[in-house]
């Protein structure tokens, strides 16, 4: 039983909340003419979820060394002893064969190839590109942003440019504040050697930088979709505007967003304010 525990500690199921941004786009696309077939996206963002799962194993086996000098990573499978590397690496190769084989069950080569790049980036991340500052941060942007492009593959639809730059710059945002809570739990290049790389002013610089891209970017595209219904546009921004503001504030308050999935969801507010988006984004759209 611990063994199966292990196990599904190296998944981090929990972690697949972050596909909620596979979600982001289906609104938008199927207000400009997407279709959706259910069966087609739940295989889909199941086959992603356990091809990052996937990714997360491979990288606890290749982290393993670090993780120990971590305060919360050496209590992973690996890293505390439980399971090997070899056999971490064999987890990693079941979820990945699984998740793919769940893809190609969609018959999307979009969503196929989508997986593949995130894949190699990972792999890219995992085997020396996550210890050189900047790169870092945007490679683990680059996987917010495939799973955006995934949900544009999975109803058929191309994703528009303001989605792109909507969701690029909300996920570099994301991504430098997770830096920016590194050290501000006092961790250094011992656990993260890009971390010898950056110092909080200038993350707090590139996190404001991004933060301001990303709630200019979401007003310009209020102004222009076409998509929206006149007199509707702005519906969803306020949400937008709370989102990341609260964010900033939960995050300095706390220095919890080491962890985007764990901050939002222990922060009821942020919870209601992305269902509030959803909600807001629905009706101006014209979509009830």
């Amino acid at each position: 039983m611990r063994r199966l525990r292990d196990l599904l500690a190296l998944a981090r199921p929990k972690h697949w909340a972050k596909n909620a941004f596979v979600f982001m786009p289906l609104p938008f696309g199927l207000a400009a003419g997407g279709r959706l077939d259910l069966a087609v996206l739940l295989l889909g963002l199941l086959g992603f979820s356990l091809a990052t799962s996937a990714a997360y194993a491979f990288n606890d086996a290749q982290d393993a060394p670090q993780d120990r000098s971590h305060p919360d990573k050496r209590e992973r499978p690996v890293a505390a002893g439980r399971i090997g590397p070899a056999g971490a690496r064999a987890w990693s190769a079941v979820l990945l064969l699984a998740g793919v084989g769940l893809v190609l069950l969609t018959g999307s080569r979009a969503a196929l190839t989508v997986l593949v790049v995130y894949l190699l980036l990972n792999a890219v991340y995992s085997l020396g590109a996550k210890d050189v500052a900047l790169i870092d941060v945007f490679l683990l942007a680059s996987g917010f942003v495939l799973r955006v492009l995934l949900g544009c593959a999975l109803i058929g639809v191309p994703p528009s440019n303001w989605l792109l730059l909507c969701s690029s710059t909300l996920a570099l945002f994301l991504s430098l504040a997770k830096r920016r809570a590194d050290l501000a739990r006092g961790l250094g290049s011992e656990q993260r050697p890009s971390l010898a790389g950056y110092s909080p002013g200038f993350l707090d610089q590139a996190i404001g930088i991004s933060a301001a891209m990303t709630l200019i970017a979401y007003a310009l595209y209020c102004m222009e979709a076409e998509v929206l219904v006149a007199g509707r546009e702005f519906a969803s921004l306020p949400f937008v505007l709370f989102g990341v503001l609260d964010y900033l504030r939960v995050a300095a308050l706390t220095e919890r967003a080491g962890s985007p999935v764990d901050l939002i969801l222990s922060s009821p507010a942020l919870l209601v304010c992305g269902l509030g988006w959803a909600a807001a984004t629905l009706w101006s759209l014209g979509l009830f």
